[in-house]
């Protein structure tokens, strides 16, 4: 990928996460990024072809840090390492999990962007499947699919609603529940 292009799309990241899909545009994306008039138009000529950038580009950032955070030798360690992850996403990693939120809920309007979504969630609760295998899980694919609903879910409580609640006690539920 090209400098300009990350920086569109980190910059679209940065919008979408802090105001909200109707910031979007080509003009404000320049803006933000720093590129001459035009530059997000260049790399992105459609607001779907942008969108679906967005969500590539998340994942693209995001499975790294997910693939080195587990690595769990024990369900406590995959615990820890989930509230860990989940801490990051909804402190640090605030506005670009917000950004996919947004994203998530433009999908439901826009398949094409759905299927991109839908790909960067396969990876990333591919990574779970091995976490759960490796533990000994019955079913590690539905435990991956079960947790990774779960997650996401306490995400969503956690932005939209600024809920703090110790995500802990569920994840530890769910894990439990898939070990057996």
């Amino acid at each position: 990928m090209t400098p300009n292009r990350q920086r569109v799309l980190d910059a679209a990241i940065e919008l979408a996460g802090t105001q909200g899909l109707r910031a979007l545009t080509h003009a404000r994306i320049d803006e933000r990024a720093g590129l001459a008039k035009g530059s997000a138009s260049n790399y992105f000529r459609t607001r779907q072809a942008l969108l679906e950038g967005v969500a590539t580009r998340l994942a693209e950032l995001e499975l790294p840090e997910v693939d080195a955070a587990f690595a769990p030798a024990t369900a406590e360690s995959l615990v820890d390492a989930l509230c860990a992850q989940f801490e990051y996403m909804t402190r640090e990693a605030r506005t670009r999990t917000s950004a996919r939120l947004v994203l998530f809920l433009e999908a439901g309007h826009t398949p094409a962007l759905g299927a991109v979504l839908t790909r960067g969630r396969a990876a990333l609760e591919a990574v779970g499947v091995v976490a759960l295998a490796r533990l000994g899980a019955r079913d590690p694919q539905g435990a991956a699919e079960a947790l990774a609903a779960c997650f996401e879910g306490l995400v969503l409580h956690r932005i939209a609603r600024r809920d703090e609640t110790d995500p802990r006690p569920t994840f530890e539920l769910v894990v439990r529940a898939a070990l057996g």
